[in-house]
């Protein structure tokens, strides 16, 4: 009988403990713990850290050196050992005669391992003329933007892309203007202007124009641009980039525009090449976030 009596007694408090149980309210999915809950990328653009990006412009003169040599080799070298990660480039040949057939974005992107995008300017000798974007992240939304021209005169080019940064999405633009008439410069450099300001007003990415612009600092084509866009500050007695073997004056520009916080522009220099081109390079460090 005693026996009995405690197994009832067990009985009891097991249905005891098991009704209230039943009763207690489930936790709420704030209380639940799930064994892969992973954290949540931080929203806050202030708490992303820096990130040191580099941008060189220069004009190849199609690959011709002083030495009147077209070595698209040793150009390469030069981007290679300036560590740039995304290149804008003038007098661009694309299987022309004058430069052997060569493919010569294909062919810089090849022995610099960037990505590379060729803007079609014109047909010429066999081929065709342009600019050129390289890049060490892939490009996108490639787009060649007619600038002002005459029927007289060289039609000129801006092109632009979308270059996907992991830490920051920008865009970059490459741009030649006219080099032997000021009015259609200038036009040249307010429509280049506006295209820049649409940009920002359409999206929030950054905004790097670079190019040979064929102007000096503080002309009217300089003001229309920075009217949108800024300048990395520099002294620009260091920055003559032309002509190339005792330069004299500036005439190609890294500029940029983002929101407050962006872009911090850190250094601006000539690189000390004046044998593979006829311009001196220019290369820019930002930090970009």
């Amino acid at each position: 009988m005693r026996l009995l009596s405690t197994l009832n007694s067990r009985r009891d408090a097991l249905r005891s403990l098991l009704a209230a149980s039943l009763a207690a309210p489930l936790a709420s999915p704030a209380q639940a713990i799930c064994c892969d809950e992973r954290p949540q990328p931080d929203q806050n653009p202030a708490s992303v850290s820096h990130q040191p990006l580099q941008i060189l412009c220069w004009n190849i003169h199609h690959g011709r050196g002083t030495d009147e040599l077209i070595n698209l080799e040793r150009q390469a070298a030069v981007i290679n050992s300036s560590a740039a990660d995304a290149v804008a480039l003038q007098e661009v040949d694309q299987n022309t005669v004058r430069s052997g057939g060569a493919d010569q974005t294909a062919v810089l992107a090849k022995l610099t391992g960037l990505h590379g995008w060729f803007a079609h300017q014109l047909d010429f000798d066999g081929g065709r003329y342009g600019q050129a974007l390289l890049s060490r992240w892939p490009l996108e939304d490639c787009t060649v933007h007619w600038l002002p021209g005459r029927p007289d005169r060289e039609r000129r080019i801006a092109g632009s892309a979308v270059v996907k940064h992991p830490v920051r999405t920008f865009r970059l633009i490459t741009a030649h203007l006219h080099h032997n008439n000021e009015g259609l410069r200038l036009e040249q450099a307010r429509e280049l202007a506006r295209l820049c300001q649409h940009f920002r007003e359409t999206s929030p990415l950054p905004v790097f124009a670079a190019g040979d612009l064929y102007a000096v600092p503080g002309s009217p084509p300089l003001q229309a641009l920075e009217k949108v866009l800024q300048s990395p500050a520099g002294n620009t007695a260091t920055l003559a980039t032309f002509p190339v073997t005792s330069p004299t004056r500036q005439i190609d520009y890294i500029m940029y525009a983002a929101e407050a916080g962006r872009i911090t522009a850190e250094r601006v220099e000539v690189l000390p090449e004046q044998v593979a081109s006829d311009h001196r390079p220019l290369l820019a460090r930002f930090s970009i976030r």
